[in-house]
């Protein structure tokens, strides 16, 4: 997806604990952020060796163990096209079949994981589909004469069917495109012959991490650098473009400040505000988001913005400044499912039709496929965006102690990682000693964990982090200074970190 000409696009790749971490900026705003364990089960693609263990004859489903802390869910259309005809009548599972499986969505709250048995290999330009007879090319191709020339091509690359071409085939030399689909190939094989020999509940072959996909995924002639910060994900992308088109790897910028790179890009203030139901517009209005177990539901306010001429271009102003942003946020915070916004009312049909035309417009620049509804007399407009994986809140906050879950703060990973950033700017100011202040559940949660314990050995070696826990400080309370006193005067709490 290419943004606006002149717009620019940059990409952010990070790694904080076991976490992987990225993020995408247009024209300095955050648009997407993705974080995930780097050894992560349950990530879509992955495929395993399953046992069913449960068969819903009525439901045309069957429950399947594949390591996971719950068993996933196959349903008949998640099966093979001929297993899919046969299931109709009389299923052709039953419970203790050993079966290959992918996840094609990930566990969510109290759901289990959504399996399939047609499984598929993702590359850059084409989707290699073992057990489909027919070859398709991406809808996001419109041209005609690109789709019959790319659909010929296909044919060629799989006469038996089960080749996708991606929207990036479009620009791809055949070559390439053979050369990707053999790859893939060789995948599935190594795919078989480890699930011949693993025990039920193995993963057989595994996606790549979370940085891979996202430069697998992306239209990298549209970005204009990708900016890494950890050395070994650095390594990997290198060898990802070692072979990619000319100039694609000068894009690749390996940052090596001496501040954390997601505060010294000023990417994580912008993290913080995703915690926060209500957001602000340039203009003075404002946006509230509640989730509920059922849906998401987006209110917007004029707030400040008074506007120069009548109220109804106040109001009709007010929201096409609210469509675009909300397109923002659901893409930035990956709310998934039903969303419904509660626009300002206006008395013109025009420009109820034009908001909602621009809300659709600019969801087209999600990745994730959204269908928007048109808008109700009252305001209204439903949409839903696939979801895929949990939201960003689950890995930015947390139910709120304080108001028995009603409300949410900063997870405990998000607020060291906001620590692990302040300390490190102290020490890029030239100071020797950090010293922390914090909440005692948070500094028993990093003691426990030894979250800092590479950054000690490493990066903060010769330097000294103190930490003085406090029993009366809120959950996200904390202040860090520099300090280069030969003598520090400190409380008889403060615990020398490691």
């Amino acid at each position: 997806m290419r943004p606006p000409a002149g717009m620019q696009k940059t990409m952010y790749f990070d790694r904080f604990g076991k976490k992987n971490i990225a993020a995408v900026v247009e024209a300095g705003k955050l648009v997407e952020f993705h974080a995930d364990d780097a050894l992560e089960r349950d990530t879509a693609g992955n495929i395993f060796k399953g046992r069913v263990v449960n068969v819903l004859a009525g439901m045309q489903a069957a429950f399947v163990h594949y390591g996971g802390e719950k068993n996933g869910y196959l349903s008949a259309g998640d099966m093979p096209a001929e297993a899919e005809a046969a299931f109709s009548a009389e299923l052709n599972v039953k419970e203790g079949d050993i079966v290959m499986v992918q996840l094609s969505k990930a566990p969510m709250g109290t759901k289990g994981a959504r399996l399939t048995m047609n499984l598929s290999f993702v590359g850059k330009n084409l989707i290699y589909l073992p057990s489909a007879s027919f070859c398709a090319i991406s809808r996001k191709i419109t041209d005609e004469a690109a789709r019959e020339k790319l659909l010929g091509w296909a044919k060629k690359l799989a006469p038996e069917g089960g080749v996708i071409l991606r929207t990036q085939a479009e620009g791809a030399r055949f070559s390439l495109l053979k050369e990707e689909l053999r790859a893939l190939r060789r995948m599935y094989e190594d795919a078989l012959e480890a699930f011949e020999a693993a025990p039920v509940g193995e993963c057989v072959f595994r996606e790549g991490d979370l940085h891979a996909r996202l430069l697998r995924d992306f239209d990298l002639t549209g970005i204009d650098k990708v900016y890494i910060g950890d050395e070994h994900a650095y390594a990997r992308a290198e060898k990802l473009f070692a072979s990619a088109k000319s100039g694609l790897k000068n894009k690749l910028v390996r940052y090596t400040g001496t501040r954390e790179m997601f505060e010294f890009f000023g990417l994580e203030q912008q993290l913080c505000s995703l915690t926060d139901r209500r957001v602000e517009l340039e203009s003075g209005a404002y946006l509230v988001l509640d989730k509920t177990e059922a849906l998401t539901a987006i209110d917007v306010n004029t707030g400040k913005f008074t506007g120069e001429t009548g109220l109804e271009d106040t109001v009709f102003r007010t929201n096409l400044l609210a469509a675009r942003e909300i397109a923002r946020q659901v893409r930035l915070r990956n709310i998934g499912g039903i969303v419904v916004v509660d626009f300002i009312d206006m008395e013109s049909e025009e420009h109820r039709r034009l908001v909602t035309e621009e809300l659709e417009r600019c969801l087209r620049e999600d990745r994730s496929q959204c269908n928007v509804s048109p808008m109700t007399g009252f305001g209204l407009v439903q949409f839903t965006r696939k979801k895929v994986k949990m939201d960003n809140m689950t890995v930015l906050a947390k139910p709120c102690p304080y108001c028995g879950g009603a409300g949410t703060v900063p997870s405990d990973d998000f607020l060291a990682f906001r620590i692990q950033s302040a300390v490190k700017k102290c020490f890029s100011e030239g100071y020797e000693n950090a010293v922390v202040e914090l909440n005692a559940g948070l500094y028993a949660y990093i003691v426990a964990t030894r979250r800092f314990s590479e950054q000690v050995r490493g990066e903060w070696a010769g330097k000294r982090v103190y930490m003085i826990p406090h029993r009366t400080y809120h959950e996200e309370q904390f202040f860090v200074r520099g300090d280069n006193s030969r003598v520090l005067t400190l409380p008889d709490t403060a615990k020398l970190l490691y």
